[in-house]
């Protein structure tokens, strides 16, 4: 196995309710299976997943990758795991000559919508940057809530659903900045605007009050931040979404996630997949994990136009909201020239 370091700015910072994220740092594995050389990617977030130093330390560690996903031996550090476990699957699927998409399902989407992700402004700039985004052709916009005032997130929101009409679906992540007083009274403000669901208005660990909110009320909930703080059978088993927003990356590997999308399905919960703004390697990972699921939900995934620069070209561009799933072996990517 071989360890690279990379390090990309984003274009400009991103503002959530945990603070502004400036750059990803983070490592690129490559593992050869049979003759075949695979790529995975570790790009740590802390709150998230481990630390950089954490992930550094444990694919050092790693003597054999086969045996370290066997053995449990990286599941205290997601990231670096996901590197590990997705490496494995694409030396796999090059060899088999099949999309990674393909060796997840037997019957996988070829494209997927996505949504645009609109971070926190002022009333009038969120308004702007959302009709950028429908007038580029999205169909789902995500709206950063929980940095600023309650009142000041529902004028947002409101004037967000004015501007692009009905037609747009309209999802709001709170990063769990709210308290359940907070979530409750911006949940009853916005219940005509028909948004499809408000991700994480509670703490990581709060699956109680998550499950009180979806009785109390219509607008459905959504976990993120709880799936990295508690298994996710405990999330569901706990009533407490309606969505589980799975992050490849925060799991541990696109293995995690497609065990924990046949848990949810099984508990009639919808699985929506995003990257932690990643490279060119754990995005495709995860555009593969999401066209191996069922359901037509717009998929967190078009995160590339946040980074500066990138480790190598991306086969899967967001096109009018749609990335095409890439119909070459393994993920998609030539391992030489990510690894260049």
């Amino acid at each position: 196995m071989r360890v690279h370091d990379f390090a990309l700015d984003l274009r400009r910072p991103l503002t959530t309710a945990h603070g502004d994220i400036e750059r990803r740092e983070g490592f690129l594995v490559a593992v050869d299976v049979d003759g075949y050389t695979g790529i995975g990617e570790a790009t740590p977030l802390p709150g998230w997943t481990e630390s950089l130093a954490a992930c550094r330390e444990a694919l050092a560690d790693v003597n054999d990758p086969k045996q370290a996903i066997e053995t449990g031996a990286l599941a205290d550090t997601p990231a670096a795991r996901h590197a590990v476990s997705l490496a494995l699957a694409d030396a796999r699927a090059r060899r088999d000559d099949t999309p990674l998409a393909a060796s997840f399902a037997s019957n996988p989407h070829t494209s997927l919508p996505v949504n645009s992700t609109v971070g926190d402004a002022p009333v009038e700039e969120t308004v702007e940057a959302a009709e950028n985004a429908v007038s580029a052709g999205f169909e789902c916009l995500k709206l950063k809530v929980g940095a600023r005032d309650t009142d000041a997130d529902i004028a947002r929101l409101r004037a967000v659903r004015e501007a692009v009409g009905d037609d747009v679906s309209l999802r709001a992540d709170a990063n769990g900045a709210w308290d359940r007083w907070t979530a409750d009274r911006v949940l009853a403000a916005v219940s005509d605007l028909d948004l499809e669901y408000v991700e994480q208005p509670l703490p990581a660990e709060e699956l109680a009050g998550h499950a009180v909110l979806r009785r109390r009320h219509d607008t459905p909930i959504a976990l993120d931040e709880s799936l990295a703080s508690v298994p996710p059978a405990r999330a569901l088993a706990s009533n407490a979404a309606d969505v589980l927003v799975c992050k490849p990356m925060a799991l541990g590997g696109p293995d995690r996630v497609l065990d924990v999308a046949s848990r949810a399905h099984d508990a009639g919960v919808d699985i929506v997949v995003t990257t932690t703004i990643d490279a060119v390697a754990a995005r495709l990972g995860a555009l593969h994990v999401a066209a191996a699921l069922p359901g037509e939900r717009a998929h967190g995934l078009a995160t590339a136009s946040l980074l500066d620069s990138d480790v190598a070209a991306d086969p899967a561009p967001v096109s009018k909201g749609v990335m095409s799933v890439p119909e070459s072996a393994g993920l998609g990517i030539d391992p030489d020239a990510v690894l260049d």
